[in-house]
């Protein structure tokens, strides 16, 4: 398959800048379908690693054009299963985007992956290709719910890929999924002493949730299992925090943590409204006042590179007001808060939050100031959806 070379891209160019970028690079591919995601992702019984190497430097080639002279702060390899990506693919979309634009000396390079021993066996040559962080979806540490979760991987395969990714490279980061419905406090207990033992500096602890469009969903409209009730996934929830914090991995987000230093640089890129290009199946940008959106199916997506020299099927511009309800939803999630007015001024709007709003539920608990900083407190971060209804403008 022959993909367009581009050269000017159809949107305006941004301006030159030195302004910070995070790469979020899309690898559609899983081993199987788990039944709790609604992540972009798809099985096929063959990828040629060549034409998809291909298709990504061409997508990553008309960002490029139109972020010029910016600096590369994170890439992120992100899935379906990017550690199903073979090295060398790997390493061709790093160098490129090295090229494309000066990297900090410090780039965070990022790679989610799976704990199958095969693809384990390949985390060496990954940090070889220039990879850095690894990002494991250890999920579970018992192979009961690691079935009902539908995973590939036994709770053994997954400690041995954690050694793994640890002797392959320096910063690494594990996935675990709570609330599970036969979840209690002791046993989710038990699992956080496990997990904070592991020796690792960065921790995602979601909790499951039934997503529309999932088998997960199925199951429950037809009450094959029954999800845990709030009261008691709020209390894990808030176990979690005190447990985490205690062991001096506090959350930065609502569902991440780590010790000081150790956060993952390229969401938080997301989460305080900083620029971002996605190329690959379903990946999503937002710079330069735009929203892009890729085509999600793989053969979809080739076949838009193929004939535009670009994945997009999507491309919009953002409007002030939208752009600031999305910062405000994403800053309230970081334990750092936000500055209001600042992120206002800064996204051309004038004002993000409603200040009698703010004041009232500051009142009951649930918002605190610290000057111009407004974040939300321990208790407001269990209602978080409800007080941003509240407090946007």
């Amino acid at each position: 398959m022959n993909f367009v070379t581009f050269q000017q891209p159809a949107a305006a160019i941004a301006e030159a800048s030195d302004s910070p970028l995070a790469l979020y690079v899309h690898w559609p591919f899983c081993v199987s379908k788990c039944p709790y995601c609604d992540f972009n992702s798809h099985v096929r019984d063959h990828v040629d690693q060549d034409i998809w190497c291909n298709a990504l430097l061409a997508d990553l080639a008309y960002e490029a054009a139109l972020l010029p002279d910016h600096r590369l702060n994170s890439i992120f390899f992100g899935g379906g299963t990017p550690s199903l990506m073979d090295p060398a693919t790997v390493e061709a979309v790093i160098s490129a985007a090295r090229n494309h634009w000066r990297a900090a000396e410090d780039v965070e390079i990022t790679l989610e992956a799976n704990p199958n021993s095969a693809e384990a066996a390949r985390f060496a040559d990954l940090a070889s290709a220039g990879v850095n962080r690894i990002s494991l979806g250890l999920q579970s540490f018992d192979d009961a719910s690691l079935a009902f979760l539908g995973r590939a991987h036994s709770a053994d395969e997954g400690l041995a890929a954690l050694a793994a990714a640890q002797g392959a490279v320096d910063r690494v980061s594990f996935d675990l999924i709570y609330a599970l419905p036969d979840d209690n406090e002791a046993r989710w207990s038990a699992n956080l002493d496990r997990a904070l033992a592991l020796g690792t500096e960065h921790l995602s602890l979601y909790q499951l949730t039934i997503e529309p469009g999932t088998r997960f969903a199925t199951m429950v409209a037809k009450r094959e299992f029954e999800p845990l009730g709030p009261d008691l996934s709020a209390t894990l929830f808030e176990l979690t925090q005190a447990r985490t914090a205690a062991a001096g991995l506090p959350a930065y987000e609502i569902s991440n943590h780590a010790r000081a230093g150790a956060e993952s640089r390229h969401n938080l890129a997301y989460w305080r409204y900083l620029d971002y290009a996605g190329v690959g199946p379903g990946a999503h940008g937002r710079h330069s006042g735009l929203r892009t959106v890729r085509h999600k199916k793989p053969e979809n997506f080739l076949a838009g590179v193929s004939r535009n020299g670009h994945g997009i099927i999507e491309e919009e511009v953002l409007a002030h007001h939208e752009a600031a309800h999305e910062a405000l939803v994403m800053g309230l999630r970081l334990a750092e808060g936000i500055d209001p007015a600042a992120l206002a001024a800064r996204l051309g709007v004038e004002r993000l939050v409603d200040e009698a709003a703010v004041d009232r539920m500051a009142g009951h608990g649930l918002l605190a100031r610290d000057g111009p900083i407004l974040r939300t407190t321990p208790a407001g971060r269990l209602l978080l959806d409800s007080i941003l209804v509240e407090i946007a403008t």
